[in-house]
């Protein structure tokens, strides 16, 4: 009897285990924020679709993060409802994705939607497949109810059960969503792309916000790849207006809303055309991408302020993203459920900060709000003035001592490898201004590699507790090659090159096949592509390696990589245009040319700031094998063009090559 007692006891746990939300045993921060659901979550994987075809189910794939405001937005309206929660368990099979996990497949879903909607994606991500994992409906936010401008879940969850049951609807469905993914491009028939410093002047020319500065005419992105096109446009083309369009928008993005002024850093995006309120989340990809901008405007302009962004921006992670020298993921925009929470101040708060302050008017004049302040009643700082107000420091040090007594909204612990690669490059950029941030860099990139590279391959993500599983993708080999780069541009260490070499054949093998780069190495087969999403592409950023590596090493094999890497690109490239920034710059380093200063160490160490000052945007240096005169030479891959002791005439003979 009681042997049987234990059989059923068995026999029940195991009936509720397999009934349990799936996500329990997982560890992503935005998987276990959706354990306790009522939905029956499953992680993506063969046994959520094995479980569709056994109860003939459609699959309804949810893909969001961690600190995304209306992923958490949908989650408490749907995914917590118990009502809706019976719909999703009766009639799909439910599975979470962390797109921080798996960028290559939040890439491909991204892609579906805007080539279904004609319009960007976002998160959270909501696709309806079938049990093939054959796509027939997608969006992102739906909401619980039916609103005049979406459809609700309540309706359109019973739909699509009904229609799945249908064989030749959803047969028809699922064909017109293939009909659309499979349409070719509009590829030219000339072998050579028509793609120029003059159609990229024009393309950018022809987007930009002459109003408010930057692109888009709602909400504001700070697209960081496209600044540096700008950038790389204008120093090559010789008093082009981009360059103080360039500024224009530096400027904006750090005196409005974009920026946190009182602890640094920038937020993901403005919903607003004028940069004024922010999402309220902190990407760690945004710091990393900003930062070498603003030390390269600073580095043209001496300008105070982009000095000042740039040591604030680096201090405000090392206070909240950095444990062990590793960088966490974001940071949330909500606290306690209430958007932005952390980084207001009501009217009242503003006037006692300023109590005392010499300045008052002069502040208060640039902030401009209202009574009633500018975001729900509250104050969100944004300064409508061409520089900081006197006065700023004092008035940020009252402000700061209130948010040292408040909860500081949620981290995502994750450690991302691509992730961390950036800021390491920033970390290196940022020695420009203080040499201080190299040796920093270089802590971080050591306990970067030795958390996430074993058996000589990279892992792509873990918590800093976690020994990382999940292998490299595309984009942690992009981005940890240009990191190591970037290093060697600093201090000439052969071992950083040498292992950047490594990492870009480790790469060839796992992701470029049949003249195609792919995203990841697995049965997902998804192309890498050449625009530039939430941050730079992992194509573009290995394209750009490549064409460093093959003029650093003298490699024509490395050169034929990036031609070839370059021909696949170079048709859609030329209907982008701006919209693929990376790309372009790419592209115009392979057209332009990429030049080589070679001197001894001890002369390339010694004159470094003067070289960082010859306006060419395409230059490395390296360590001649023998030069006992000392002399600097500069070379392309085809030729050395010019060689003399003294560096100013060197400098001319560069620039001269700017059109």
């Amino acid at each position: 009897m009681k042997q049987i007692f234990i059989l059923m006891v068995f026999i029940l746990s195991l009936s509720a285990s397999d009934s349990k939300n799936r996500l329990q045993y997982e560890t992503s921060p935005y998987l276990k924020q959706h354990e306790n659901n009522p939905i029956n979550w499953y992680p993506w994987g063969d046994e959520a679709f094995e479980r569709a075809k056994k109860e003939n189910k459609a699959v309804f794939l949810s893909i969001g993060y961690s600190t995304c405001h209306w992923c958490h937005v949908m989650a408490k309206e749907s995914f917590e409802n118990e009502e809706i929660a019976k719909v999703f368990n009766n009639y799909f099979i439910s599975i979470k994705v962390d797109r921080e996990e798996m960028p290559h497949l939040d890439s491909f879903y991204q892609e579906l939607h805007l080539k279904l909607k004609g319009r960007s994606g976002g998160w959270p991500l909501s696709a309806f497949l079938t049990a093939n994992r054959e796509p027939f409906y997608v969006a992102t936010y739906i909401p619980s109810l039916k609103k005049s401008y979406h459809e609700g879940l309540d309706t359109l969850l019973p739909r699509l059960a009904r229609e799945y049951r249908d064989t030749q609807m959803i047969l028809k469905r699922v064909n017109a969503v293939k009909l659309k993914i499979n349409q070719p491009l509009k590829l030219l028939q000339s072998k050579d792309a028509n793609i120029s410093l003059k159609t990229l002047s024009d393309s950018i020319e022809n987007s930009y916000d002459d109003i408010y500065s930057g692109f888009g005419r709602s909400k504001k992105f700070p697209e960081a790849s496209k600044i540096a096109l700008m950038l790389d446009v204008a120093e090559l083309s010789r008093g082009s207006d981009l360059e103080n369009q360039a500024y224009e928008m530096l400027d904006t993005m750090a005196l409005r809303g974009l920026y946190d002024h009182v602890e640094g850093g920038f937020f993901r995006y403005c919903v607003d055309a004028a940069w004024e309120i922010p999402h309220f989340e902190k990407m760690l990809y945004n710091q990393a991408e900003l930062i070498p901008l603003y030390v390269r405007a600073y580095k043209n302009t001496h300008k105070e302020l982009y000095r000042s962004v740039v040591v604030e921006t680096i201090a405000m992670l090392d206070k909240r993203f950095v444990k062990n020298e590793l960088y966490f993921s974001a940071s949330d925009a909500d606290t306690h459920h209430e958007e932005g929470d952390f980084f207001l101040y009501t009217p009242t708060e503003i006037q006692k900060a300023l109590k005392n302050n010499r300045y008052k008017k002069e502040i208060l004049e640039a902030l401009d709000y209202t009574a009633k302040g500018n975001f729900e009643g509250r104050v969100h700082l944004n300064f409508f003035s061409e520089n900081r107000p006197k006065g700023f420091n004092e008035f940020r040090a009252k402000l700061l001592l209130k948010r040292d007594s408040s909860e500081y909204p949620f981290i995502d612990k994750k450690i991302i490898t691509a992730w961390n690669a950036m800021m390491i490059e920033a970390l290196y950029r940022a020695s420009d201004i203080d040499i201080k941030y190299a040796k920093k860099a270089d802590r971080h990139l050591k306990a970067l590699q030795e958390f996430m590279f074993e058996k000589g391959e990279l892992y792509h993500q873990s918590l800093f507790f976690k020994k990382p599983t999940q292998k490299g993708l595309l984009e942690d080999y992009s981005f940890f090659i240009s990191a190591l780069l970037a290093g060697y541009s600093v201090d000439y260490d052969k071992k950083k090159l040498d292992f950047a070499e490594y990492l870009l054949s480790v790469a060839k093998r796992n992701f470029y096949k049949n003249g195609s780069w792919y995203l990841s190495n697995d049965n997902l087969n998804i192309q890498a592509g050449l625009k530039d999403k939430y941050y730079t592409s992992a194509l573009a950023k290995m394209t750009q390696n490549i064409i460093k590596l093959a003029a650093l090493k003298d490699s024509f094999v490395y050169e034929e990589l990036a031609l070839a890497s370059l021909d696949s690109l170079n048709a859609r490239l030329e209907e982008k245009q701006v919209e693929a920034p990376a790309s372009a710059i790419a592209y115009l380093m392979q057209y332009m040319g990429v030049v080589v200063l070679k001197n001894s160490q001890k002369r390339l160490k010694e004159e470094r700031e003067k070289i960082a000052q010859i306006s060419y945007p395409y230059l490395l240096s390296k360590v001649a094998k023998t030069n006992a005169k000392e002399e600097y030479l500069a070379c392309t891959m085809q030729s050395c063009f010019a060689i003399d002791r003294e560096l100013s005439k060197i400098k001319k003979s560069i620039e001269s090559r700017r059109r």
